[in-house]
């Protein structure tokens, strides 16, 4: 059997004899399924197709992972490195035997979390490839898993899944969206905060959507929400799951960017669209 993966999210399925019909994740509003409709295939299909991935230091204590060609979605998974072992973030939607082999080099992996569904990617699969390590999947968002496997454990609370890094529930995007939180070697808060708070191109300001693809904003009060728990947590620095990234003061950026969000959805603005 094949653990089947979908062509446009990357998230892995059952293992099954043959796929599944459809995807529920990309027939959600917040993903899309192509024109050309549901498309599957499996881990050995994107190997021989020349896939590849790379790890890369983001900062002192934090690596990047990414798949070139880009599959599903594309995320860059992080891995925090901590003497306790390594959290996987956002785990891409493909590994292999040397992406096995460069993680191991820094540390391996202790533990699996994602921001959201859209970023499950082939989390039991990097599991497995890592001994079975726990794969953390937020209560809100149960209804949201393809593959279920034993290694997956359900939070709801903060919960601590290496020392000093924690996962807090945050909403928005989700109902368990989702960002993790340490404290780094420089002795400053780091958030990982994958598209839920999304970085733009100047690495100052952020924005919240309930949909990128789709377009579909979040309203004031949900964008307001979600920046009280974030600003809850002591942090300077921010990295998102595609390269963005809030390089000083993120925590003060990241309330500017609802301030400005908020007014904007409320009409503040209005003026200024002729």
């Amino acid at each position: 059997m094949s653990a089947w993966i979908c062509r446009t999210c990357a998230v892995e399925q059952p293992d099954t004899d043959k796929p599944p019909v459809r995807c529920a994740i990309c027939s959600d509003e917040r993903q899309y399924v192509r024109p050309t409709g549901q498309q599957w295939t499996t881990l050995a299909e994107l190997a021989a197709a020349g896939h590849a991935g790379t790890v890369a230091e983001v900062e002192p204590g934090l690596y990047g992972i990414t798949v070139e060609p880009s599959v599903g979605i594309g995320q860059r998974g992080l891995l925090v490195r901590t003497r306790s072992g390594n959290l996987l973030w956002d785990p891409t939607g493909y590994v292999d035997d040397d992406m096995v082999a460069a993680v191991e080099e820094v540390g391996g992996i202790a533990a699996v979390a994602a921001s959201h569904p859209h970023m499950f990617g082939v989390q039991v699969e990097w599991s497995h490839r890592f001994g079975g390590v726990p794969v953390y999947l937020q209560a809100a968002d149960r209804e949201w898993l393809q593959r279920d496997d034993p290694v997956v454990t359900i939070w709801d609370e903060k919960t601590e899944v290496l020392p000093g890094v924690a996962l807090h529930r945050i909403g928005g995007h989700f109902p368990g969206s989702a960002v993790a939180h340490f404290v780094a070697a420089d002795g400053r808060g780091v958030l990982l905060s994958g598209d839920t708070v999304a970085g733009t191109p100047d690495e100052h300001w952020v924005s919240f959507m309930r949909s990128f693809p789709n377009k579909i904003p979040l309203s004031a009060a949900v964008v307001a929400k979600v920046a009280d728990r974030v600003m809850a947590l002591d942090f300077d620095r921010l990295y998102d799951n595609f390269g963005g990234q809030v390089i000083g003061d993120a925590a003060e950026w990241v309330r500017r960017s609802a301030d400005r969000y908020i007014g904007w959805v409320r009409g503040d603005f209005d003026h200024l669209t002729g």
